[in-house]
């Protein structure tokens, strides 16, 4: 029989299967882009595996034969986002402004996946996309004359620093849509600073207006700006 007739349309008094649509089939990287859709749609805690095989048509054991564990899979898509933040050719003469580029690009990309940073407290990154950017960061400081363990050290710290940043920002997002009044607080925040007792608490007193003052954004480029000119410290002229 010609190959042909597999190309055949179906006839029109031919009764549709039921079920609909054939489901794709499963596979890992499936799951991993299913559980992704989930974290950006409802953030950490609405990822299960029933949760992810429901959303596949699927029973959660089907999944098992693809990932080990709910963790394996979380760790999966962190890594698959991760994926996201672009890598940098190092430029000795830019290494400095590089850090910025990147530091920036990962906090644009983790933001956007709500609180998928928790993945990272209290474990190494060990995923390929993840191992990538460590690599382009530490080829990017050595190429600007930062010593071997002083640049270790500063990878490390700037991670924790991204993801700290991050997660207070999906904090402070999750009481919003709770309801929380940010100016409200914030406000009244200010007020209550301003009536502490002077003579035990003076320099909270007196610099209230610097305390309150700035963004997040601003705040976070002073931390990264702090970083970056500390670590310049440790080149060699």
């Amino acid at each position: 029989m010609s190959s042909a007739a597999s190309e055949l349309p179906t006839p029109p008094w031919r009764k549709p299967r039921k079920g609909g649509r054939a489901r794709r089939p499963l596979s890992r990287d499936l799951i991993v882009e299913t559980a992704q859709a989930v974290v950006r749609a409802e953030g950490l805690d609405g990822v299960s595996m029933r949760r992810v095989a429901q959303e596949l048509g699927t029973g959660p054991a089907s999944l098992y034969a693809h990932v080990s564990d709910k963790d394996e899979l979380l760790e999966l898509v962190a890594d698959r986002i991760a994926g996201q933040i672009p890598l940098l050719e190092p430029d000795p003469d830019r290494w400095r402004e590089q850090i910025r580029e990147s530091a920036r690009a990962a906090r644009r990309v983790w933001r956007s996946y709500a609180d998928i940073c928790r993945v990272f407290l209290g474990r190494v990154p060990t995923g390929e996309n993840q191992l990538r950017i460590a690599e382009n960061h530490l080829a990017i400081v050595r190429a600007g004359g930062v010593p071997d363990r002083i640049a270790a050290w500063f990878v490390d710290r700037l991670a924790l620093f991204i993801t700290a940043d991050v997660l207070e920002g999906t904090v402070f997002a999750a009481k919003v849509r709770e309801g929380w009044d940010p100016g409200e607080y914030f406000g009244q925040l200010r007020g209550y600073f301003q009536s502490l007792p002077a003579d035990r608490f003076p320099n909270i007193v007196s610099m209230v207006d610097d305390l309150m003052d700035a963004d997040d954004e601003q705040r976070f480029e002073f931390g990264l700006e702090l970083m970056i000119r500390g670590l310049a410290s440790y080149v060699e002229d």
